[in-house]
Parts: C-alpha cells; sequence; structure tokens
C-alpha cells in the first residue's frame, strides 16, 4: 500500500476494519455512494443482515470497481485475512474443495464489504454440518416482461402450500424484479433431498397457478414466474437478506412480512431507506430461527409425483448426469437431433436454422450483450417484429469466477421461411468454451 493512499480506520465491537479507498465511487448513475458509505450501511443493518450469514460459510461476489462494473466470483478465503475470521472448507460437485469465509460479526461483515462484497452470497448451511443445508431457498424469478403483481400471487401460492406442509415461508424482496422464500428446517436431509422437496413445491405452485407460475428449466417451455428448483442444489447461493444489488438505485433484498407483500414495492427498499426502516420495525425475519420444521410432507409429495410418472427435472450444467434425470438437452435441441436436423445443420454452417433458438450474444458484460441483441434486431427487422416478449431469453450464467450474459431468441412465433439462421454471436465471449472443451478433452 502506497503512503498516500487513503485508509478509514473502523473500530468495530473492539476490533479494527480497514476501509481501503473509502471515498470510491460504488454507485454513481442515479445515486450516488462511496465503498464507505456502503460499509456504513451494512452496520446500520447488521443485526439483520448477520443473521442471514451468521455461522455460514460465504462465497464472496467481488464488485472491486464498484457496483457499475462487473463482478467476479471468489470461494477461497483470502491469504490474508484477519487472524480473528475463521473459516470451513467444503466440497463440491466438481470434486473440488475451497477454504470459505465464515462471518460472525459486525466487523467480519465489514472487512468482506471492503473486498467490494456488496453482496452477501452464504451457503444454506452451517458451518458444523456442511452437508444438511438447514434452509430451504425458493427464488421467484419472472420472466420478460412479467410484472410484480404476478410475482406476489405466486408467492401467495406459495405460502399456501408452505402452510399445508407445516412449513414458514419467510418472504424477501430479491433486490431486483422477483422474490425470495425462505424456509428454515431441521438439518436432516441432503442437500439433493431438499432439492427433491423444492422441486416438488414447485411443481404443486404450477398445478394451482398454471398461468402464472412454471417449474420447467428450459427457458424455452417456461412463462410467467420461474421457480428455480435448482437453487437448492450443493454448491448454489443466493443474494441473502439486506444485500446490495447492483442496481443504479442501490436496491437491496428486503425481508418482508406477509402482511406487507399486497402493498410492497421492491424500488422502496435501498441503501438510503432501508437503514430507517430496520431502526423502525427490526428485523421481519427475527424469529425465523425458532420456526424450523420438517420437509418429509414435501418429499410425500414428491414420492407422489413421482409414481405418477413425474421424473426428475434437469440439474445444473456442471452437475453430473444424475439417477432419474431425463436427457439434459433443451425441447427444441433434442426435436432438432431426433429428426436428423443437428447432422445437416452441422455439414453447412449457412443453412436455414430449423430449431427455433438462435444465441445471439455471449459477453461478461450485460451492456455489451443488450447492444449484440439491438444490432440483431436492426438486422433482422421482420422476424423481429413477430416476437413475443418472452421470446427474447436473457440468461444471467455463472462462470467457475465470474457471470457472463447469454441471449438466446425463440423464434416460434417466426414463421419457417422468415426464419434467420444462426449466425455467430455478437460479440461471442463465452469464458466457459474453454473450460468445457478442455473437459471432453
Amino acid at each position: 500500500m502506497s503512503k498516500d493512499e487513503a485508509v478509514e480506520i473502523l473500530s468495530i465491537e473492539g476490533r479494527e476494519v480497514r476501509v481501503t479507498h473509502p471515498d470510491k465511487l460504488y454507485f454513481s448513475k442515479q445515486v450516488r455512494l462511496t465503498k464507505l458509505d456502503i460499509v456504513q450501511y451494512y452496520l446500520a443493518v447488521a443485526a439483520g443482515a448477520l443473521a442471514g450469514i451468521r455461522d455460514r460459510p460465504v462465497v464472496l461476489k467481488r464488485f472491486v470497481t464498484g457496483a457499475e462494473s462487473e463482478a467476479f466470483y471468489q470461494k477461497r478465503a483470502p491469504s490474508d485475512r484477519p487472524s480473528w475470521l475463521r473459516t470451513a472448507t467444503l466440497s463440491f460437485p466438481s470434486g473440488r474443495t475451497a477454504e470459505e469465509i465464515v462471518v460472525d460479526d459486525a466487523a467480519g461483515l465489514a472487512w468482506i464489504v471492503n473486498l467490494g462484497c456488496i453482496e452477501l452470497h452464504p451457503h444454506p448451511v452451517r458451518s458444523s454440518d456442511l452437508d444438511h443445508p438447514d434452509e430451504l431457498r425458493i427464488d421467484l424469478d419472472p420472466g420478460p416482461g412479467v410484472g410484480w403483481t404476478d410475482v406476489r400471487r405466486v408467492a401467495m401460492t406459495v405460502k399456501s402450500v408452505l402452510e399445508e406442509m407445516d412449513l414458514h415461508g419467510w418472504p424477501k424482496t430479491s433486490g431486483s424484479r422477483g422474490m425470495h422464500i425462505n424456509v428454515r428446517i431441521e438439518p436432516r436431509w441432503t442437500f439433493t433431498e431438499v432439492r427433491r422437496a423444492a422441486l416438488a413445491l414447485s411443481r404443486e405452485v404450477e398445478r394451482r397457478a398454471p398461468d402464472l407460475a412454471s417449474s420447467k428449466w428450459w427457458k424455452e417451455e417456461r412463462h410467467g414466474v420461474f421457480l428455480d428448483y435448482n437453487q437448492n442444489a450443493k454448491d448454489r447461493t443466493t443474494a441473502s437478506a439486506y444485500s446490495v444489488r447492483p442496481l443504479p438505485d442501490a436496491r437491496v433484498s428486503a425481508p418482508l412480512s406477509w402482511n406487507e407483500l399486497p402493498d410492497c414495492d421492491p424500488q422502496e427498499f435501498t441503501v438510503l431507506t432501508m437503514p430507517k426502516r430496520f431502526a423502525e420495525i427490526g428485523d421481519p425475519f427475527a424469529e425465523m430461527e425458532a420456526a424450523r420444521g420438517s420437509l418429509e410432507g414435501l418429499l410425500q409429495l414428491a414420492a407422489k409425483d413421482e409414481a405418477s410418472g413425474l421424473g426428475d427435472a434437469p440439474w445444473p450444467p456442471h452437475f453430473r448426469k444424475m439417477e432419474g434425470e431425463a436427457k439434459r438437452v433443451a425441447p427444441s435441441r433434442a426435436k432438432a437431433e431426433s429428426s436428423g436436423v443437428s447432422a445437416r445443420k452441422s455439414s453447412s454452417r449457412t443453412s436455414r436454422a430449423k430449431a427455433p433458438l438462435l444465441t445471439i450474444a455471449n459477453s461478461q458484460s450485460e451492456e455489451a450483450a443488450m447492444a449484440g441483441l439491438e444490432r440483431w434486431k436492426e438486422k433482422h427487422k421482420e422476424a423481429a417484429a413477430l416476437l413475443a416478449v418472452d421470446d427474447v431469453l436473457i440468461d444471467r450464467m455463472r462462470g467457475r469466477y465470474s457471470l457472463w450474459t447469454r441471449i438466446r431468441i425463440n423464434l416460434r412465433h417466426v414463421p419457417e421461411e422468415m426464419r434467420p439462421a444462426q449466425e455467430t454471436p455478437d460479440p461471442d465471449d463465452d469464458p466457459t468454451r474453454e473450460w468445457r472443451r478442455r473437459r471432453l478433452t
């Protein structure tokens, strides 16, 4: 560190935490917030934020140059961490292990925020038992054009199903367009069993609200609000309560009471408004720890689904093929392969695309990917004019160390004779391509 580098020393519960570059702007477009502002926000809501991450291994999602730049994931704890920060060693589906940070107090919270962790990403396990989650996580992910009203309606359906299973759900805004519902459970079940319960719940919600909710993994089959059951697979994390999200208004993931749900607006909850709300009403999740429930009801529902012929649903792509899982390939691609289209496509890269999906852009910058989408629309105006809102599939992908954006277009509403051919995506920066190539060789 240079002699003239700015540092703010904070004394937090008897420990000193150095905040480097405290005046660095982390938000500048709609609100102006520095790194120190973000640290102070987390200290103001520390009792609530710590309740979601305490005694849990944390993946460090680091925005080292601010919320308006790309982030990267760091699983392994930095070697130069303070001696009072402890760690836990996790194993992953790949067979690798990582020693991850465990935060127990406000000083530890401030220390990881200083690393650029504006979001908090804890695993759903405690450090004393890394193989049995104590939290079921329900992620409501609205598709393009789906409004907040529909998200709330699906959330209320989730609440009804949970109550019938003697489980209590704790809702919070995701900090973006969706909603998370956390369920504290007894740590008796494996990750595979917890995911199985989440899948059963997702399918039951879809049955009760078929026009609003979807449990389908492949985006080309989804509609409305997707219930992402795979957030319960091992090695997956979601932003926890009070996390700051990288949106221009510095929105945060806000815990709610169910009574607040009908009238709340996610835009109301920001770094600037949450400390006052927290001081006035406290933490709506304060009683969660005392509400541990059993997954037996949901697992019985899963068994009933399986007996009726509903097998396992697709797992995330980096997991090995699981027992009972159908072929892990998008339906349109499977149909194309069965009809021999794939063979014909491989023989001529310029032939007209028969499958309804085109990949338009791959980029580590969402802004660059969206610009590529606009170029495609300008080039293929007639086809673009026929697309429905949910025909544009924006996938926020997680690579080994970073996030990236893939944009695809479903041509189902475009007559076959008008469908553009698959072109080289623009831009075409898929950070996992080389890793996947090495994996296959």
